[in-house]
C-alpha cells in the first residue's frame, strides 16, 4: 500500500513537473511573436472613369483619416517644419496637425469665444497660401480681408478694400509666377450673403492683386471659389459653388495679367451628390484635383473627368504634403489624406521648412 501511494505520488510529481515545463516552452516560445498591428479600414472608394487615372492614384492607394472632431475644416495648407495647417471657418480657428497626430490651436481670426460662435455662420479662417520668408495669407471671413502672417505669427493686413468698398468674404487665393496673387471674393461670411446690408460690392469677383494695386479680373461668376493655375502659367481655373451652377470655368492668362477666353470646362449641376465645386490643385502634369458633388474630382488639364475619390464626408479643399506625393484633403470635421504616384505642381512660394 505504502509502495503504490509512493509510486503514485511521484508519478504525480513528474505530471506536475512535466505540465510546468510544457507551459514555460509555450510561454517562451510565444513571447518573441509580435503581435500585428491591422491595417485601417479603407475609407471611401476611388471610382475610375478613364485609364489615365491608373498613373496617378495606385491600384492600392486608400484614404486614411489624420484627424476629425471639428466643424468645418477648410484652408489646408503644409509646413514642412511643422506639418498641415488647416482653417475651421465655422469654428473661427486655425490648427496645426503635426505627424505624430498631436492638433494645436494656433490662431483664432474674429477673437469669438465659443459661446459667440454659435449661429454666426462662415465667420472664421478659410484657405491659405506660402509667402515669401516663411510667411503664410490667410483669407478672413467675416473679417473681410486677407492677412499675412509672419513666422513669429505677427499679424498685418494685405488687402481689404476695392474702390473703397469692403471685399465680400475672401475664400481662395493661388500665387502667380510673376508675383501676383488671384483671389476669389464670394459673399460667404455674410450671414445674408448678397443681400446682406453690409455687402458693398455689386459682384462677387476673381481679384489680381499686384504691386499694391488690385484688379476684377473676373465678374460673371456668382459664387467664385476655388482657383489654381496650369503649371505653364498660362491657364487660370475657376469654380463656382453655386448649387444652381456648379461649374468649372478655364480661362487665358494675357501678358498683362487679366484673363479673356473663358470657357466651361465641366458641369457638375446635375450631379445629386453632397457639395460643390471647392478648392483645387494641380499636381506636376496639369491635371485639376477638386472638391465636388461626392468627393475630390479629378481632370485631366483639358477638363475631361477621370475619376473622382469618394469620401465619406463634404469636401472642401486639399494640399499637397510630406514629400509632395500626399495629398491632404479637408471634409467637414476632419482631415483625410491619400499618396498618390504623381507629385504636386510647384508653387511660387515654397513652404517654409526652417
Amino acid at each position: 500500500m505504502f509502495r503504490r501511494a509512493t509510486l503514485m505520488t511521484r508519478s504525480l510529481s513528474v505530471l506536475a513537473t512535466s505540465s510546468i515545463l510544457l507551459i514555460l516552452v509555450c510561454s517562451k516560445n510565444l513571447a518573441p511573436v509580435p503581435i500585428q498591428a491591422q491595417e485601417p479600414d479603407s475609407i471611401g472608394s476611388i471610382e475610375r472613369l478613364d485609364p489615365a487615372l491608373d498613373a496617378l492614384i495606385p491600384q492600392n492607394a486608400k484614404v486614411e483619416k489624420v484627424a476629425g472632431g471639428f466643424i468645418f475644416t477648410e484652408g489646408p495648407l503644409w509646413r514642412p517644419s511643422m506639418g498641415l495647417w488647416f482653417s475651421d471657418v465655422i469654428g473661427d480657428v486655425v490648427r496645426q496637425w503635426s505627424p505624430d497626430g498631436k492638433v494645436i490651436e494656433i490662431l483664432h481670426p474674429m477673437g469669438f469665444p465659443p459661446t459667440m460662435r454659435a449661429g454666426r455662420g462662415l465667420i472664421g479662417p478659410n484657405a491659405m497660401v506660402a509667402d515669401e520668408d516663411g510667411a503664410v495669407l490667410l483669407c478672413e471671413h467675416a473679417n473681410r480681408r486677407i492677412v499675412r502672417i509672419t513666422k513669429d505669427m505677427l499679424i498685418s493686413v494685405l488687402v481689404d478694400r476695392y474702390q473703397d468698398k469692403k471685399l465680400n468674404s475672401p475664400n481662395d487665393l493661388v500665387y502667380r509666377s510673376d508675383g501676383a496673387l488671384y483671389f476669389t471674393d464670394p459673399p460667404y461670411g455674410m450671414p445674408k450673403e448678397d443681400s446682406d446690408p453690409a455687402k458693398e460690392l455689386p459682384f462677387n469677383a476673381v481679384f489680381r492683386f499686384s504691386h499694391g494695386k488690385l484688379q476684377a479680373v473676373i465678374k460673371d461668376l456668382t459664387r467664385p471659389n476655388g482657383i489654381a493655375f496650369s503649371p505653364d502659367q498660362k491657364t487660370l481655373y475657376v469654380d463656382n459653388s453655386d448649387p444652381a451652377r456648379k461649374i468649372w470655368m478655364k480661362y487665358d492668362v494675357k501678358a498683362d495679367g487679366t484673363v479673356t477666353n473663358g470657357q466651361l470646362m465641366a458641369d457638375a449641376t446635375t450631379d445629386k451628390g453632397s457639395g460643390n465645386p471647392d478648392g483645387m490643385k494641380l499636381d506636376s502634369f496639369g491635371n485639376i484635383y477638386s472638391a465636388g458633388p461626392g468627393g475630390l474630382w479629378i481632370f485631366s488639364g483639358a477638363g475631361k473627368h477621370l475619376g473622382t475619390i469618394k469620401m465619406p464626408e463634404i469636401v472642401s479643399n486639399c494640399a499637397w504634403g510630406d514629400d509632395g506625393r500626399t495629398l491632404y484633403i479637408t471634409a467637414r470635421t476632419s482631415v483625410y489624406r491619400i499618396r498618390l504616384s504623381v507629385s504636386g505642381e510647384r508653387v511660387l512660394y515654397q513652404p517654409d521648412s526652417n
